[in-house]
This record gives C-alpha cells, structure tokens and sequence, in this order.
C-alpha cells in the first residue's frame, strides 16, 4: 500500500497512484484528525470522495505516531494524552476514540490503537506492551460499529518469540477480521525480523490477511512474502524517490550521482512507468535544477517497481513457483547490487 499519510501520496493525484498498480492506500488517524478532523472529512463524503481514491483504504490508528512522537505524549492503561506537533494543544487518544475517529474517516480496513516499543528495550517494557495493547485491541472490538469496515487487530511483543506467539494467539482467540505484525522496523536487525515473522505468522489463521507494518525494502517485501505475510506498507518507495534513489531489479539508483550525466539509459529497459520514457541524464538534470518534476517521476517508478515486484511474486505463487521466483531475485540482487 502506498503510504498517504495525510490523503494523499505526497506528489502524486490518486489517478497517477492507481496507473502504478497500487490496489490499496494507507492514511493516517493521527494527522487526519489533527488536520482536516475526521468531522470535516465526514462532511465531505469520507476518506474516498476526500481523495478521489476509488479502491480500498486502511488506516492506521495512530500508535505508531505515539510512539514516534514519544517526547510530546504520556501514555497510561487509558490511553494516550499528547501534544499536536502543530500547534501544541493537549489530545486524548483513546482505543474508542481511535475507532471512533476512523468510522468517522470511512475507511475499509481500521486499525486497532496498540502500544508500540522501541527496539531493544527491557522485557518489562515490552511485557506491558502486550499487556497494553491486548487490553486496547478488545476494547476497539467492543466499540466497532460500522459493519463496512474491517477492523485489524496488532500483535506486539518485540524480538521474543514466546512473546509474540502467546500475543498472537490472544489476539486471534478474538476473531478479528485481519492480523498486523507491529513494533517491528523500529531499529532492529532484518535477521531479527525475519526470526520474528518465522515465529509469528504459523500462529496467525491462514484465512485471514496477514499485514507487516512499515515495511520495507524489496528484499523485505519477498522475505516476508516468503513467510506468510499478504499485506505491507512502507514510505521507503516515495520518501527515496524524492530523494533521487531509484529501486530496479538490479539494485538501487543513485541518480545525483555524476555517472547518470550523460547518460542515455532509462532507469529500467522493460519498465512501463513514465519516468522510465526519460533518460538518467535528463532525470539527474530536474534534481541538480530543483525541478519538482524529478521526485514526482521517481515516485512513480519505485510505486511501479514494488507493484510490479509483487505482481510477479503473487504470479509465481498461482505457479507454484514461489520459492524459484525468491531464490532468483535475491540472487540478482546480491551479484549486482548497482549503488551508483
């Protein structure tokens, strides 16, 4: 899912979004209701109309914001009390008030509001964690109304394997309509990652989405594919566009680079985007000027290169070919790991 934070995929209209293949968004409770309010968008006819986007939307229910925006928040068993990162005034999240704001929002998929840890931390803070957000993710359950809206529940518990398990089968004795694997992206190794998935997505029922949060690289993508995992979002395509890092099956682009000067190769020979029809040379040139033509291009291509990356994946699991298709990549990736 191609992150729009604040309803809209920075730099893009939603009809470019959807000419990459982007099947799904991802918007955010947090800075939706810091600006517009969810109110405000309601009275617009809900997220959709709000972006013109007409497939799917998920958003987030603001943990991740608690936990990132840490200084200006205090959390307790109620829920979290914080400063806007606008203006300075004083806002109650609460697991009902995430729901609430998100009903508002009209979104498909809803995300419950769970306690999110940096990594490493104390097995204390961790274990009060999951304490946390199981205690959060029955209560969003208990208030959720609307029934268009499926509601996702978020398994916590760090880099414990036992841990994570015992979170996840609480949470799936709940029943909700999908399952995230959170707190993870935070800092730690992609061993670990990988380790925790392992360990995690057994346990997730098999006829439910599986979502991994603010994931990731390519190589993430495939890895997590690879372990069960059907569902991701991540800034890593758009916010590395706009800084001139292009994604290709030969590894990543660094178009400032003097190298791309005069060249007149696109950034990929069989990609179908539009700023694969210019040349590196002419695409380093709108960076060095400070043209903004250059991050919307390179948005769009790394957004096609991930679609198209899991169109082929998804194509290679209809084959039985999975594995195949995994093992090819990686090692495509590993003896030609273009950096210039």
């Amino acid at each position: 899912m191609p992150v729009g934070t604040q309803g809209t995929v920075k730099g893009l209209t939603a009809e470019q979004v959807a000419a990459t293949g982007a099947q799904m968004v991802l918007s955010n409770t947090y800075h939706l209701t810091l600006r517009p309010g969810e109110s405000v968008i309601h009275r617009l006819g809900g997220l959709h109309s709000f972006m013109r986007w007409d497939g799917p939307i998920l958003t987030d229910s603001g943990g991740f914001q608690i936990f990132s925006l840490s200084r200006l928040t205090k959390v307790t068993d109620e829920g979290a009390s914080f400063r806007s990162h606008i203006d300075g005034q004083l806002l109650h999240l609460t697991p009902e008030k995430a729901v609430q704001i998100q009903e508002a929002l009209g979104s498909d998929v809803a995300m419950v509001l769970d306690d999110v840890v940096a990594l490493p931390n104390s097995r204390e803070r961790i274990v009060e964690a999951c304490q946390r957000s199981l205690t959060w993710a029955r209560r969003c359950r208990d208030v959720a109304r609307r029934d268009d809206q499926a509601l996702f529940a978020i398994v916590q518990g760090g880099l414990d394997e036992k841990l994570r398990i015992a979170h996840a089968e609480s949470l799936t004795a709940m029943d909700f309509a999908g399952y995230a694997i959170g707190g993870l992206s935070v800092g730690e190794a992609a061993e670990d990652m990988y380790r925790i998935l392992n360990a995690t997505c057994p346990v997730l029922p098999q006829s439910r989405p599986r979502y991994l949060m603010g994931v990731g690289t390519p190589r993430d993508l495939l890895e997590a594919v690879l372990r069960g995992v059907d569902l991701f979002d991540c800034v890593m395509p758009t916010r590395n566009g706009r800084n001139s890092m292009a994604f290709t099956d030969s590894g990543t682009i660094r178009l400032r680079n003097q190298c791309h000067h005069d060249s007149t190769e696109p950034l990929e020979q069989d990609c179908p985007c539009i700023a694969c029809k210019h040349s590196r040379g002419y695409l380093r040139h709108l960076f060095v000027s400070g043209e903004m033509l250059g991050p919307i291009l390179l948005s769009i291509h790394n957004l096609t290169y991930y679609q198209r990356l899991l169109s082929r994946a998804r194509e290679a699991i209809l084959q039985d070919r999975f594995v195949e298709f995994y093992h090819q990549r990686i090692s495509q990736w590993q003896s030609d790991p273009v950096t210039s």
